[in-house]
């Protein structure tokens, strides 16, 4: 039979460098700022038919998340708004 998984982590600390090609920022060169996303603190417009809006906040906002395989999501509904049916592929 088949395995597949994805692969372990190899660092513990990658913050992701996303100006580059290069995977990783040099320690000296990481801030406070990659570890800080304001979006997710502040309640979105919501101006379609569900009636939700979704802010998610994952490596491309945060790059301090970079191989911890963490995301965040915030949901905000108006009053008698929907969570429209979807996935999580490869969700733990």
């Amino acid at each position: 039979g088949l395995v597949a998984s994805d692969p372990d982590h190899l660092q513990d600390f990658c913050v992701a460098a996303t100006t580059s090609r290069i995977p990783c920022k040099k320690a000296v060169n990481v801030t406070e700022v990659d570890f800080f996303f304001g979006g997710l603190a502040n309640s979105a417009v919501i101006n379609n038919l569900v009636g939700s809006v979704i802010t998610t906040a994952n490596v491309e906002k945060i790059p301090g998340l970079n191989t911890l395989g963490v995301s965040l999501a915030r949901i905000d509904y108006q009053p008698d708004g929907l969570n429209p049916p979807h996935t999580h592929p490869r969700a733990s």
